[in-house]
C-alpha cells in the first residue's frame, strides 16, 4: 500500500495528535517532577518546614480563588450591565480558577506556574495565551466544518436571499415556506 492510498491526515490532525500525547506525557510526568522537588526541598529545609509550606500554599490558592474569582466575577456582572462584551473578564475568570486549582494542589512546580496564572501583574500574560489557543481552536474547528476558503472569496451560505431592486427575493435552491405576520409599529 503506497503513502498516498491511505486517508489523509491534514496538519492539523497530525498537530492534535502531538499535542494529545504532549500533554500525556507531561501529566505523567507532574508527579514524577513534584516528588522529586518537594524531597529535593525537604532535605534543603527540612519534612516539617516542607510540609507547613505546602499546606500554606495550598490555603494561598483558596484564599486567592477567593478574591481574585470574586473579582473577577464582579467585573464581569459590571461589563454585562454596561452592555458590552465580557470577553476579557471571562477570560480572566478561567486563568483565575485554573491558577486556584493548581495552587490548591500539593507541590512547588504548580505553585510557580499557578502564582503566574494568578497574580494580577502576570495574568495578562496568561490571558493572552488562552486567546491565543482558543483562537487556533476556533479557527481549525471552523475550518472542519466549512472547509479552507480563499483570501477575498469566502463562501456564500445557500440559506441567503438574492437581492433585487424590488427587496430580497426567495432563494431558489429553498422549497421551505415559513409563515408569519408582519408587524408595523410606526403608526
Amino acid at each position: 500500500m503506497s503513502a498516498t492510498s491511505g486517508p489523509s491526515r491534514g496538519p492539523s490532525r497530525v498537530r492534535r495528535v502531538r499535542l494529545t500525547r504532549l500533554a500525556v506525557v507531561a501529566l505523567l510526568l507532574l508527579p514524577i517532577i513534584e516528588v522529586v522537588v518537594i524531597v529535593a526541598v525537604g532535605q534543603a529545609i527540612g519534612g516539617w518546614p516542607t510540609f507547613l509550606l505546602l499546606v500554606a500554599t495550598s490555603l494561598l490558592g483558596a484564599w486567592l480563588i477567593r478574591r481574585e474569582g470574586g473579582r473577577a466575577w464582579r467585573a464581569l456582572e459590571q461589563a454585562l450591565r454596561s452592555g458590552r462584551m465580557p470577553a476579557r473578564e471571562i477570560a480572566d475568570g478561567v486563568v483565575v480558577l485554573v491558577g486556584g486549582s493548581l495552587l490548591v494542589l500539593p507541590g512547588f512546580v504548580t505553585d510557580v506556574l499557578a502564582l503566574v496564572l494568578v497574580l494580577p501583574f502576570t495574568r495578562p500574560v496568561a490571558r493572552s495565551m488562552l486567546a491565543a489557543v482558543i483562537s487556533r481552536r476556533l479557527l481549525a474547528q471552523t475550518e472542519r466544518f466549512t472547509g479552507p476558503t480563499v483570501a477575498g472569496q469566502p463562501a456564500a451560505p445557500t440559506w441567503e436571499q438574492e437581492q433585487t431592486p424590488h427587496g430580497p427575493q426567495r432563494s431558489t435552491t429553498s422549497d421551505e415556506v415559513v409563515e408569519g405576520e408582519i408587524i408595523d409599529d410606526e403608526d
